[in-house]
């Protein structure tokens, strides 16, 4: 498991920093667009196929379609605001999902998450994992804003640090800092590490799939 989570952050750094280098090397390049977006809209397409929604598995498979058809004929939506849109929507979903998971009846994100890592929760543990939750919708959303108010009035290349650079560092900061306080404020918590959230995450997401026919 660590040397599978060590070769995915690696790959996932090479793919960062490959997106960074074509944004700036040729921001108005249309197949450097689909080189940059076209793995991710895939990659969405793939697993909501798999595991639902079948809708959120279409519309990423028909913009993948319209960005290879949009490079191909020319025209369209400048890159530049191709990639904005990309790291604008990944946070805005990111920020819809987590608060869907706070509405009445429902169980909030990490608190799920937190229940299948641990083996109780009290109802401080449960409180705090909700507020956790808000954390990080609120999170998502300053992101998206940011994003925004970057692209629209500073360089697009300072803008293109923030989305390359800057936003996957301020997410491991998020992490760290969210680890640090949660064992200072409830030290009844049991050490987790990331790679056992994400194994909560992925059983989370599996249960359908377990009980297809």
């Amino acid at each position: 498991m660590r040397a599978r989570t060590v070769l995915v952050g690696l790959v996932g750094a090479a793919y960062v920093a490959g997106c960074h280098w074509l944004m700036t090397s040729a921001p108005d390049s249309r197949w450097n667009a689909v080189v940059v977006i076209g793995p991710m809209l895939g990659l969405v397409a793939f697993v909501a196929a798999r595991r639902g929604p079948r809708l959120v598995a279409g519309i990423a498979g028909l913009g993948l379609v319209a960005l290879l058809f949009q490079a191909w004929r020319g025209g369209g939506l400048a890159p530049a605001t191709l990639y904005l849109a990309q790291h604008v929507a990944i946070h805005a979903a990111l920020a819809v999902m987590f608060a869907l998971t706070l509405r009445p009846g429902q169980e909030p994100l990490v608190t799920a998450l937190a229940r299948r890592v641990h083996d109780g929760l009290s109802p401080g543990m449960a409180s705090y994992s909700r507020k956790v939750t808000v954390a990080w919708i609120v999170y998502f959303v300053l992101m998206a804003a940011t994003s925004v108010a970057l692209f629209a009035f500073a360089p697009f290349d300072a803008w293109a640090v923030f989305a390359n650079l800057a936003t996957p560092l301020a997410m491991v900061l998020m992490f760290v800092g969210e680890y640090l306080l949660r064992y200072r404020l409830h030290p009844e918590f049991e050490r987790a590490t990331l790679a056992d959230a994400m194994n909560a995450y992925s059983r989370r997401h599996a249960a359908p799939l377990d009980r297809a026919p």
